[in-house]
């Protein structure tokens, strides 16, 4: 019974706003009506600047965590269970329940969730983002290669029990599927880039 509970307390810890509360406190405004709408890190910057992209980065990334950890405790590591309860709590955070399901892009607690399933890898994965922002200076394109990259890097390099891999997979999807809009802008040619103002 408690493990079938375990993707229901992942989903509702995912939709904790962090950011949409920093900046509530903070400022006093919807975060969703500022920048991209969001409630991550990125769009908590451009309002509260790196202090608050830091403290949301790491708030988020720190439920995702919290989520996988607490599934794996409860059901004695069945990888079903924990599998379920990563997608879950990215979904809570890009559809929490508590704004209306407006929230963020997922990936801060992507990478929380990551690294409970398989911190070398997202390491590697982080790496593959810090090269593509260096080259091409797009932080939505980083993201994006190194969401991708890690369901594959896991698959190749840990060999995990097949729910891990569908569960890493299926969280990447997510991720970048909340990305659209700035995979359109990419494809336009029109996503700001890290260091120069959107004209």
């Amino acid at each position: 019974m408690i493990a079938s509970l375990t993707p229901l307390l992942a989903y509702l810890l995912g939709s904790i706003p962090f950011g949409y509360l920093i900046v509530r406190w903070q400022k006093g405004v919807d975060v969703r009506g500022t920048g991209s709408g969001s409630t991550g890190a990125t769009n908590v910057m451009r309002n509260l600047g790196v202090i608050g992209f830091v403290a949301t980065f790491v708030l988020d990334m720190g439920k995702g965590i919290i989520a996988v950890l607490l599934a794996s405790r409860l059901t004695s590591g069945n990888p079903r269970w924990i599998a379920l309860s990563s997608v879950a709590a990215i979904l809570g955070h890009c559809f929490p329940v508590w704004l209306k399901f407006r929230g963020g892009k997922g990936v801060a607690t992507g990478v929380g969730v990551f690294i409970a399933l398989a911190p070398v890898q997202v390491a590697l994965a982080l790496l593959i983002f810090a090269a593509v922002v260096a080259t091409w200076r797009y932080i939505s394109l980083g993201s994006i290669m190194g969401t991708a990259a890690f369901p594959l890097l896991v698959y190749l390099m840990k060999h995990p029990s097949p729910p891990i891999v569908y569960g890493a997979a299926g969280s990447a999807v997510i991720i970048i599927a909340m990305h659209h809009a700035n995979i359109r802008r990419l494809l336009m040619g029109k996503e700001s880039k890290v260091g120069r103002k959107k004209e």
